[in-house]
Parts: structure tokens; sequence; C-alpha cells
């Protein structure tokens, strides 16, 4: 399981354009390395991430080999309702992996 950092704001005032951020903790394994002893070391990483907000999807990257351990994305939104923000992000074993943050809008 893969731990992360989200950066939200807690609070937002109707129409503000609000920042995202989000590192997930993942090692990023392409499968083409070896370790100290030539054995290959399998690939494991990250096919996707999404960012919903109230249900509706407001953020979406497919991540691929190439993108390097601790994946950082950051994003904006504008703040329209209170509600959810739901970060989720699946690996390559279709394993879904998420957080919520509330946000409140006055």
């Amino acid at each position: 399981m893969a731990m992360t950092r989200i950066a939200a704001p807690a609070q937002a005032t109707a129409g503000e354009i609000i920042q995202l951020k989000v590192l997930i903790r993942h090692p990023m394994e392409t499968g083409y390395r070896r370790d100290l002893y030539g054995k290959q070391i399998p690939r494991d990483i990250l096919k996707r991430f999404e960012c919903r907000y109230n249900g509706e999807t407001v953020f979406a990257a497919e991540l691929f080999p190439a993108v390097a351990a601790d994946p950082f994305l950051t994003f904006y939104t504008r703040a329209t309702e209170s509600g959810a923000l739901e970060f989720r992000w699946t690996d390559q074993n279709g394993n879904v992996t998420s957080e919520t943050r509330q946000l409140d809008v006055q």
C-alpha cells in the first residue's frame, strides 16, 4: 500500500481556485533494473491517479514506468460547493487506494 501526503485546503470561498498537492510514496519500479545479485527487480507501478470533487472527476492522470518514484502531482480546481475531495490511485494489479479530504465552501 502506498503512503501519501495531501495538501488541500479545509476551507475556501465560493468560486475560488484552490491548489491541491499529492505526494504518493511508491517505488514506481520499472521491472528493468537488477538487484546487487543480478536478479531482476519485479515491476511495481501505479497506473492511474484521479481526484473527484463530490463524485465528479476534476483531475486524472495515467502513470507509466518512466514516472519517477514517489510521484508528486499539483493541480487546481474551482471551489463550488462544500463536499468531499477523493484522491484515488490504482496500481498495476488493479488495487485501488483512496483518501478523502473535506472542503468547506463559504
